[in-house]
């Protein structure tokens, strides 16, 4: 299918429309803005517009749904990749149009039982007063939740682990910290009504992408296997590990940076033989480069798809 995506934890995306404002220090360089500014679109701005999307993008999940049926395997639909579902929308005028398109988005997604429906916000908050399901979620809706920090795991995972969701995941991308998410993977939290289904990590990618230590990945790794959570390594991002640093100058120094565990970063050269503890030496290669390898293995766990009961 033409539709399909780049995004490596999903099939296809979808999106009701585009834009959305930025929340959290994830959404600081967000590539859905960079690209919606490639086609002219201002779009990201709190009390500013949203592109609502035309009826043959809505005509696509239909299409999609009789394919995978066709060929009797659920496909996954990553829904918001330029935009924030359960948004809100400070203009009364513009969050009734944002409304009429989240109701439509329920009775498609209630249409077509052989897609994975990926929801993904930054506001869980919102998802009880904007969708029309309380304990009788579709089984066919993976519901996540963003969290790039310690505060954001905080604040949003509670919420998340709260709702009737039938599968609740987290995407830890842009990794922007090392993160302690046992609390919600083992079912020990105490604002825990259960453990979330899955983990995706990743680095940041793009021209201004702050670097992600790599203990940081690895920590989450070893969190999910502990707890027999699947984990899903999507790109080390822009900068990626360097194994064995080197002591001579490099051609192009710039592009390399000595990073502590609290994020803290130094330019290469700075650090001669007493490196602190724990300092990873990352360089920059962009993301294609940088790949998705995590300790010699590529990490593409998945929570089960189960097909359609009416299949």
């Amino acid at each position: 299918m033409s539709e399909m995506t780049k995004i490596e934890w999903t099939d296809a995306t979808f999106n009701a429309w585009w834009g959305c404002a930025r929340v959290s220090p994830a959404c600081r360089f967000c590539y859905a803005d960079a690209n919606a500014r490639r086609w002219k679109h201002e779009l990201w701005r709190r009390s500013g517009p949203r592109r609502l999307l035309s009826e043959a993008n809505w005509q696509n999940p239909l299409r999609w749904n009789r394919a995978a049926k066709k060929a009797g395997r659920p496909l996954k639909v990553f829904c918001g990749s330029m935009s924030d579902v359960f948004e809100i929308h400070p203009v009364a005028e513009v969050n009734a149009q944002l409304d009429a398109a989240r109701s439509r988005l329920w009775t498609v997604i209630e249409q077509t039982p052989w897609l994975v429906w990926q929801l993904l916000t930054k506001r869980p908050d919102n998802i009880a007063a904007l969708v029309p399901w309380t304990d009788g979620w579709p089984p066919n809706v993976w519901l996540g939740t963003s969290v790039e920090d310690n505060q954001r795991a905080a604040e949003r995972i509670p919420v998340l682990v709260r709702t009737s969701a039938p599968t609740v995941f987290l995407s830890c991308e842009p990794l922007l910290a090392d993160l302690d998410l046992s609390p919600w993977l083992d079912g020990g939290h105490v604002a825990a009504s259960r453990r979330v289904d899955w983990v995706i990590a990743g680095g940041e990618s793009g021209p201004k992408a702050r670097p992600m230590h790599p203990d940081w990945a690895r920590s989450l790794r070893d969190q999910c296997t502990s707890a027999r959570v699947p984990f899903f390594f999507k790109q080390w991002g822009e900068w990626a590990p360097v194994n064995e640093p080197r002591s001579d100058p490099w051609s192009d120094p710039s592009r390399h940076r000595w990073l502590a565990p609290d994020g803290t970063r130094k330019p290469f050269g700075e650090f001669t033989g007493t490196e602190p503890a724990g300092l990873a030496l990352v360089h920059r290669v962009r993301k294609k480069a940088a790949g998705r390898v995590l300790d010699g293995r590529t990490w593409n766990e998945f929570p089960t798809v189960a097909a359609p009961a009416t299949c």
